[in-house]
């Protein structure tokens, strides 16, 4: 007899379904996270990490300098090699586009070259190399100065690649509409294509004024006195001191007074700028 008409049963599926899967996944994670969680907290020493890095005492005295000298100057240097990179960025981003051949040749040399080496050498150039070369020249401002500048070198090489890309990601047509109401390509591009740019592209440069924050730290390398310590510099200066690394933890943790009020903002204005994409 034909089992032609009969119906097709389909297989039956068997397993976990996919979610199901994730779940199990995802579930074998958290155990494995608590668990090295667990081990570190039973295994570790607390009294010896209490006395080498929990000295309450050591945390007083830090205070209000910590905040009033190595804070503020840390501050100064990165406002400062901020500005002095955000400047030399805008102009090197405007050579990288432009038209004239050597302009973009040094705009691009520019870029490979400071974004190639570490933030040290430029420091220990500044420091070492520019006095040598030119000596008896000073550097206005000092350490704060000499800061200004490194920073700002390294900076403005990441700076520059972040505005072209704000820049050619303003449409087309803005510069079109500029030049048939008589705007001169230069006074289109300072006036409308630049501020538009600087809107796209306020969370990477948020992003970078953290970098900058952080590479501060490097001022040591220049040699400066105790009234131009910044937060790292006046860490270590006072672990050496007291032979104990509380002072270090703190101006780990003045870093983060910074850093993390800083990072909120780049979200924020990360999701904003997706919410206007939409």
């Amino acid at each position: 007899m034909s089992d032609a008409g009969a119906p097709v049963q389909q297989p039956r599926r068997s397993g976990l379904s996919r979610r199901q899967k994730r779940r199990i996944s995802r579930g074998a994670q958290y155990v494995v996270f608590a668990a090295v969680v667990i081990a570190f907290a039973v295994t570790a020493d607390w009294g010896r990490l209490k006395n080498q890095f929990f000295q309450w005492d050591l945390v007083k005295q830090m205070f209000p300098e910590v905040i009033t000298l190595a804070l503020k100057n840390t501050v100064l240097y990165t406002t400062f090699g901020f500005v002095v990179g955000l400047v030399l960025g805008i102009v090197i981003a405007l050579m990288r586009l432009s038209s004239v051949g050597p302009y973009r040749w040094f705009a691009g040399i520019y870029i490979e070259v400071f974004r190639g080496l570490p933030a040290l050498v430029i420091f220990i150039f500044v420091g070492v190399a520019v006095p040598l070369a030119f000596p008896g020249t000073e550097i206005p401002g000092g350490t704060y100065g000499k800061v200004a500048i490194a920073l700002g070198l390294v900076g403005a090489a990441y700076m520059a690649e972040t505005f072209r890309a704000g820049i050619q990601a303003v449409p087309r047509g803005q510069m079109e509409a500029a030049r048939s109401l008589g705007f001169s390509h230069a006074r289109a591009m300072v006036s409308i294509i630049v501020p538009q740019a600087f809107r796209i592209i306020l969370p990477p440069l948020t992003n970078e004024l953290v970098t900058l924050f952080k590479d501060s730290s490097l001022v040591l390398f220049l040699g400066v006195t105790l009234e131009e310590r910044e937060l790292s510099k006046y860490g270590r200066d006072l672990a050496s001191t007291t032979a104990n690394s509380t002072p270090i933890l703190v101006a780990g943790l003045c870093y983060l007074l910074v850093t993390i009020p800083l990072g909120f903002v780049v979200r924020r204005l990360e999701a904003k700028s997706g919410e206007v994409a939409k």
